[in-house]
C-alpha cells in the first residue's frame, strides 16, 4: 500500500526510526518529544517544500521510502490557472501590460484568501508590502460587504519609524488601527519563548521574530481577530532586500531571488508561521500566491532589478496611480522589520548585542568551535541564541543549514542598518 507526504510552503518536519516507524508534524517540537522503545534519539529533519515522498506502508504500520519527488518550482504556473476565474491577462512585456497584470493578480491573491468564518485582520509595518496588502484587503472586505472594520496592527518602541508610517497608512485607508508599544526589557524577556517557538537559532530570524511574536500575543489577548494577513514573501520575490542594489547582473539577481524563495521555510516563512501560530493565529500571505509569484518570476530579469536606486521599483510603479496607499509610503525605502520597530539612533540589533555582551564572555567564544562544531557562532549574539536553542532542542542544530546573510557585500551583520546603501538613504 502506498502513502504520500506533501509539503507546500509552511514548514514541515518528519521523523523516521531505524526500524521504519514514521511521524510527521508541522512543528518539530511535536516530534522531538516522541518516545520510541528502540530509538533513544529520534532523527527529526525538515521536509523540503515543493516535494512529496512516496512511501510503502506495511501491514504492521512500518513504512519504507520509495521515492522523493519534486512536484513544484516557484516558477511553475499552477495547473488551476486553467480553470480559475481570474480576469484574463494580457500577453507581452510592455510595461503598462505588466503593471496591469500585476494589479489583477495581486487583487486576486488577496480576494481568494478571504474565505473564512473568523475575523480577518492585517499586520501593518508601514512598509510597502504590508501597506499594499492592508489597503487591498480593506477594499476587498468592503466589496464583500463584511460587517466589521478591518483591524490593523503595528508594533515598535518609542520613535519607531514603523509606527509613524503605519499610522499614516491606517489613516489613509480607514482601518481600526492598533499600536503596540514594547520596551527593550520586554523584548529581551521574550527571547526564550521566541526561540522555542521558532525552532531555529538564525540571528536575523530571531531578531525579527520578537516583534511579530509580541504583536501576535497582543492580537490573541485583546481582539477577536484570528486570520491575519501579512506582507511576507515580497522581499524574496520582488528583490526587496537592500543588497540587491549590489547584484552584478539582472541574471544573478534572478538566481538569488529564486534561492531566497526556496529557503523561505528556513527563514521568513518560518518566522511568520511560528510566531503567529504560537498564539493560535492563522497567517495568510498574498505575495506568495502561486499565480502572482510565477507571473512575477516569468518577467524579464532586467524588469525586476532595483531601478533609480530604489528596490522593488516595478511593484511600486504598478500601484503608482492606484491611490491605495500614500505616495510617501509607496516609495518608502526598505526598512527591515527587526530594524523598523526601533529608532535609527538605537537599533534593535544594538540593544540585543549590548545585552548579550554581559551574558557571553570571551572564554565561551574561544571555545565556541569545540562546543558547537556545526554552524559555529561567530558573535556573542549568535552564541547566546544557540545556547537557548540547544537547551530546548539538544543536538538538532542541523535543522538550520546556514545563517541568513546578505550577498555581494562584505557584511558582518545581517541588519540592513549596517549596510552603506541604508546609511546613505537614511541621511537623505
Amino acid at each position: 500500500m502506498e502513502s504520500f507526504i506533501f509539503q507546500g510552503m509552511a514548514p514541515l518536519f518528519k521523523a523516521m526510526t531505524e526500524d521504519g516507524f514514521l511521524a510527521v508534524c508541522s512543528e518539530a517540537k511535536g516530534l522531538v518529544t516522541l518516545k520510541h522503545s528502540m530509538t533513544p534519539f529520534l532523527k527529526v529533519e525538515p521536509f523540503l517544500p515543493g516535494h512529496y515522498e512516496v512511501l510503502d506502508l506495511k501491514p504492521n504500520g512500518k513504512v519504507a521510502s520509495v521515492e522523493m519527488v519534486k512536484y513544484h518550482h516557484c516558477r511553475d504556473e499552477p495547473l488551476h490557472a486553467l480553470y480559475d476565474n481570474v480576469e484574463k491577462l494580457f500577453p507581452g512585456f510592455e510595461i503598462e501590460t505588466v503593471k496591469n497584470n500585476l494589479r489583477i493578480l495581486f487583487n486576486n491573491a488577496v480576494k481568494k484568501r478571504l474565505m473564512t468564518d473568523r475575523r480577518i485582520a492585517c499586520l501593518l509595518s508601514g512598509g510597502l508590502d504590508s501597506s499594499l496588502v492592508a489597503a487591498t484587503l480593506l477594499k476587498q472586505l468592503k466589496e464583500a460587504q463584511v460587517q466589521y472594520t478591518l483591524q490593523t496592527f503595528a508594533i515598535g518602541m518609542e520613535d519607531s519609524p514603523d509606527l509613524l508610517a503605519a499610522r499614516k497608512v491606517a489613516n489613509h485607508i480607514g482601518s481600526e488601527h492598533h499600536e503596540v508599544l514594547f520596551n527593550s526589557e520586554e523584548g529581551i524577556q521574550a527571547l526564550d519563548e521566541v526561540i522555542f517557538s521558532l525552532e531555529t537559532y538564525d540571528i536575523t530570524t530571531v531578531r525579527a521574530s520578537v516583534g511579530m511574536y509580541l504583536i501576535s500575543k497582543y492580537i490573541r489577548k485583546n481582539t477577536d481577530s484570528v486570520v491575519i494577513f501579512s506582507g511576507e514573501g515580497s522581499d524574496e520575490l520582488t528583490q526587496g532586500y537592500i543588497y540587491f542594489h549590489k547584484a552584478p547582473s539582472p541574471e544573478k539577481a534572478e538566481e538569488e531571488s529564486e534561492r531566497l524563495l526556496k529557503e523561505l521555510y528556513l527563514f521568513d516563512v518560518l518566522r511568520a508561521d511560528r510566531t503567529t501560530a504560537a498564539h493560535g493565529l492563522e497567517l495568510r500571505v498574498p505575495f506568495l500566491d502561486h499565480r502572482f509569484s510565477s507571473y512575477y518570476l516569468s518577467l524579464p530579469p532586467e524588469m525586476r532589478i532595483p531601478k533609480n536606486g530604489i528596490e522593488k521599483h516595478l511593484l511600486r510603479e504598478a500601484f503608482e496611480d492606484s491611490n491605495l496607499i500614500p505616495k510617501e509610503i509607496l516609495w518608502r525605502p526598505k526598512e527591515a522589520f527587526s530594524d523598523g520597530i526601533t529608532s535609527v539612533k538605537n537599533s534593535w540589533f544594538k540593544i540585543l548585542q549590548e545585552y548579550v555582551e554581559h551574558q557571553v564572555d570571551d572564554t565561551m567564544m574561544a571555545n565556541a568551535a569545540q562546543k558547537y562544531p556545526f554552524n559555529t557562532p561567530k558573535t556573542k549574539e549568535g552564541y547566546y541564541y544557540r545556547q537557548i536553542f540547544e537547551r530546548h532542542y539538544p543536538g538538532r542544530a542541523d535543522w538550520l543549514t546556514h545563517y541568513w546573510m546578505p550577498k555581494w557585500i562584505n557584511a558582518t551583520d545581517p541588519s540592513a542598518r549596517t549596510l552603506t546603501h541604508y546609511k546613505s538613504s537614511a541621511k537623505a
